[in-house]
C-alpha cells in the first residue's frame, strides 16, 4: 500500500460545515442531482494512496461514494482538504479549462464517480437544479481559498511595484494566493526550504514548486493554466466579444443563453474597469451596494454556465472583414473567425504627464482602489484625483482605513460630475475633504510616494501634503487603437460611432458600453446595451442566412 498523507490541525474536512460559506461549498446533493451525475459518470475504485491527479493536471468532477479523497498542497506537502463520502471534488477553474492546484490522493476503501468536465458542462446547461448547486459550491470554494490564502500560489519578494503588479493581477482575476516578503526572515526562510528563491526581484512559486522570476502576467497565467480556454488558431464562433466588463459580460450571457457560440476576449481581468470599483450603490436590486469584484464574479459564472468561452489575459490587435464575417487577430498571433463582433473594450484612465509619476506607479500611485491598495494607507493620508462616480466610490472605500482622504477636483462643484448621493456622502464624511478648483502639480518620493503637491486655483496657492498613496481617476481614453486600421467610424477622441441597435459603420460589427461615442458612463447602462445588442446580432445573423 502506498503512503497516505496525514492531515494536520489546519486541514479542512468537507463534513465540518462551520459557516454559511461551508454550507454552500459542500452542499447535500438531492437524489435528482445524484442520478444526473451517475448517468454521465464512471465509477472508479482506486488503491489506497493512489495518485488520482497531480497539481497542474486537467480536472474533472469526482463525487466521493465511499472513503475519501485528500487534496494535497504539493509545494508544502500537506493535506489542505479531506473530501468525504457524499461530497464532490471540484473548483471554479474546472469549468473554464484551468488546471488542478492540488494533488488528489485516494484514502482507504475509496470509490469515486468521475464526471468528465465536458459532461458536467452539458448537465449544468440542461438542469437548473444541478447548475445552481454546483456553481454556488464552486464559487464558495474559490472564496474560501482566497480567504485562507490557499491554492498553492505564493508571491514572494519586496514590497515594490513588481510585487504589487502580480498581486493586483491575482486579486482582479480572483486567484487564491499568499504573499511572503523578504522583510519577514522567518516566512522567507520557510519558503526557501521548499524551493530555490532568487536573491533579488520578485518570485512566483506555483503549486508544482516551479519558481518564476518576475514573470509577466501572461506568463503567470499560462503557468497556472488560467489563460482561460486556450483556443486553436482559426477557431470559429458565432459571436466574439472584445472586453469582459459589464457590457461585454452582459452580451456574453444573453448571447450564449440564446444559443450563440460566444467567445469573450479580455486583456486585463474579468470585470473590466468596473471590476475595480470598491462599491456600486446605484445598481438596481442591490440596496446594500455591490463591489465590482462581486458583480464581475457573478456575471462570469453566468457566462460560463451558458457555455461562453473566456480568453484572458489576451488582447485583440486587429480586425478585418472576411467572407462570412470577421478575422480577429489576438496578441499571441492566433486568429479567431467570428460571424459577428461586439466591441466592448471600454476605456482606461488617463495618465498625467508629471515628472516622476510613472516611476511611482505601483509604489504609491494607483489607478484602482481595492483592498490591496487600501491596506497601504492605513492611518495615513490618501489623495484621490477625479470627480466621477468611480472617484467617489474609491474615496469612501479608502476612508474606512485611511487617516484622511483628500479629493481633488478641477470644477467648483462635485455635483457637476458625480451622482448626488455620492457627492453628499463625501461632503459630510468626517475623514474626507473635497478640494474644488485644484490640480495635481507634483509628486515626491524615492522608492515610494511620500508627498505630493497640488495647486489651488481659487486661493492661488500650492499645497504640499505627505501621502501614502495617490489614486488617479481622471478622464478616460477609449481602448480602440486596435480598430484604427479596421475602417470602422470613430469620433475625434477615438470612441466608436454607432447608430440604430448599437450597429457601427461596418455590418456585423457592434459597439456597446463606455467605448461607444456618447454613451452613458454607468454600469447599469452598459449592462443594458450589452444585452439589447444581442437582438441586433441575431437579426444580422438571420439576414445572412437568407442569402
Amino acid at each position: 500500500m502506498r503512503i497516505i498523507p496525514v492531515p494536520d490541525e489546519l486541514t479542512h474536512y468537507s463534513s465540518r460545515r462551520l459557516d454559511e460559506v461551508d454550507e454552500l461549498a459542500w452542499p447535500v446533493l438531492s437524489q435528482h442531482a445524484l442520478d444526473l451525475l451517475r448517468s454521465s459518470g464512471e465509477e472508479l475504485h482506486p488503491a489506497p494512496g493512489e495518485l488520482l491527479w497531480d497539481a497542474g493536471d486537467p480536472t474533472d468532477l469526482h463525487l466521493v461514494l465511499t472513503g475519501g479523497v485528500l487534496l494535497v498542497d504539493r509545494r508544502a506537502d500537506r493535506v489542505v482538504f479531506v473530501i468525504e463520502a457524499g461530497d464532490f471534488v471540484g473548483e471554479l477553474g474546472m469549468l473554464m479549462g484551468q488546471r488542478a492546484v492540488f494533488q488528489g490522493v485516494a484514502m482507504e476503501q475509496t470509490a469515486i464517480l468521475r464526471v468528465r468536465v465536458e459532461e458536467l458542462r452539458r448537465l449544468v446547461e440542461i438542469s437548473g437544479e444541478l447548475s445552481d448547486v454546483v456553481l454556488s459550491a464552486l464559487d464558495a470554494r474559490r472564496r474560501f481559498l482566497s480567504r485562507k490564502g490557499e491554492g498553492g500560489l505564493v508571491l514572494a519578494g519586496d514590497d515594490d511595484r513588481d510585487l504589487h503588479r502580480l498581486q493586483d493581477f491575482a486579486e482582479r482575476n480572483q486567484i487564491p494566493y499568499r504573499t511572503v516578503l523578504r522583510s519577514n526572515p522567518s516566512a522567507w526562510s520557510e519558503l526557501a526550504q521548499t524551493c530555490a528563491l532568487p536573491e533579488t526581484g520578485t518570485a512566483v512559486v506555483t503549486a508544482q514548486r516551479r519558481v518564476m522570476t518576475s514573470p509577466t502576467t501572461r506568463d503567470l497565467a499560462t503557468a497556472l493554466g488560467i489563460d482561460l480556454w486556450g483556443i486553436a488558431d482559426d477557431a470559429r464562433c458565432d459571436l466574439l466579444v472584445v472586453g469582459a466588463g459589464p457590457a461585454g459580460l452582459a452580451a456574453a450571457v444573453y448571447g450564449a443563453s440564446e444559443g450563440l457560440d460566444v467567445v469573450v476576449v479580455e486583456d486585463v481581468a474579468i470585470g473590466g474597469q468596473a471590476g475595480s470599483s470598491s462599491r456600486i450603490e446605484n445598481y438596481l436590486g442591490f440596496y446594500r451596494g455591490v463591489s465590482g469584484v462581486e458583480l464581475a464574479r457573478a456575471a462570469m459564472l453566468q457566462a460560463v454556465k451558458f457555455g461562453t468561452r473566456l480568453l484572458s489575459p489576451r488582447s485583440v490587435t486587429g480586425l478585418s472583414q472576411v467572407p462570412g464575417g470577421f478575422r480577429v487577430r489576438l496578441d499571441d498571433e492566433h486568429d479567431v473567425l467570428a460571424s459577428a463582433v461586439i466591441i466592448a473594450s471600454g476605456v482606461r484612465y488617463r495618465r498625467l504627464d508629471l515628472p516622476g509619476l510613472a516611476d511611482l506607479e505601483g509604489r504609491g500611485v494607483y489607478y484602482a482602489a481595492s483592498q490591496l491598495e487600501a491596506n497601504s494607507v492605513s492611518g495615513r493620508n490618501a489623495v484621490v484625483v477625479g470627480g466621477a462616480n468611480s472617484a467617489g466610490q474609491a474615496a469612501l472605500f479608502l476612508a474606512r482605513t485611511a487617516g484622511h482622504v483628500h479629493v481633488l477636483i478641477r470644477r467648483d462643484d462635485l455635483r457637476d460630475t458625480m451622482s448626488n448621493y455620492l457627492a453628499q456622502r463625501l461632503t459630510h464624511h468626517e475623514r474626507i475633504t473635497v478640494h474644488p478648483c485644484c490640480e495635481l502639480s507634483a509628486v515626491h518620493g524615492g522608492s515610494r510616494l511620500s508627498e505630493l503637491t497640488w495647486h489651488d486655483r481659487a486661493r492661488d496657492r500650492d499645497v504640499r501634503l505627505d501621502a501614502a498613496a495617490l489614486f488617479l481617476m481622471i478622464g478616460a481614453d477609449p481602448c480602440t487603437p486596435w480598430l484604427h486600421d479596421s475602417g470602422v467610424d470613430l469620433d475625434a477622441k477615438g470612441f466608436v460611432r454607432t447608430h440604430d441597435s448599437f450597429a457601427t459603420s461596418i455590418p456585423g460589427l457592434f459597439a456597446v458600453g463606455d467605448v461607444r461615442a456618447d454613451s452613458v458612463k454607468r454600469v447599469a447602462s452598459a449592462v443594458g446595451e450589452g444585452s439589447v445588442a444581442i437582438s441586433a446580432v441575431h437579426a444580422y445573423l438571420a439576414s445572412k442566412r437568407t442569402f
